[in-house]
């Protein structure tokens, strides 16, 4: 018999790796935002799932920490981790959220899942994994910044 040393209210984990550059682009995206960082990804071993121009794509994890000097990794708990990163696998090849990065003060809801931007992928992943990380009014706008402040499993 195996003993198990995860508390009884042990959650899943979806790691995200949150990260940021000196290009122009990302001082704007954290200008804009008032985050330190402007890129989130969803981390599945040694691949990332990442909304980025042009579209949603899977690339690697080490390629991805190699081309930002500030990263960080953290674990937001999920009900299904599983379901979480199939849910962002599906979308794959779907178009970059151009639109709604732009219009970041407007009222886009993020739950029309037919463009995605990178912060916003994340929390909607997590919702097809079983777990609601914000509350339904404030999902119109989710940025880096959002996640790196929610409360550590």
């Amino acid at each position: 018999m195996r003993c198990s040393s995860r508390p009884r209210n042990w959650r899943p984990d979806m790691r995200v790796l949150l990260c940021t550059t000196d290009k122009i682009g990302s001082r704007i995206i954290r200008a804009v935002t008032w985050s330190r960082w402007s890129h989130a990804a969803i981390i599945d071993g040694n691949e990332i799932i990442e909304a980025i121009w042009p579209r949603v794509r899977v690339s690697s994890l080490a390629e991805a920490i190699d081309t930002h000097p500030r990263w960080t990794v953290i674990d937001i708990p999920v009900a299904d981790e599983a379901a979480a990163i199939a849910a962002a696998r599906s979308q794959v090849g779907k178009p970059y959220d151009l639109w709604g990065v732009l219009g970041l003060g407007l009222k886009r809801q993020w739950q029309d899942d037919d463009a995605w931007w990178c912060s916003e992928l994340i929390p909607w992943a997590a919702k097809q994994g079983g777990t609601d990380l914000f509350r339904p009014d404030a999902l119109r706008r989710i940025t880096p910044e959002h996640l790196w402040m929610l409360p550590a499993p």
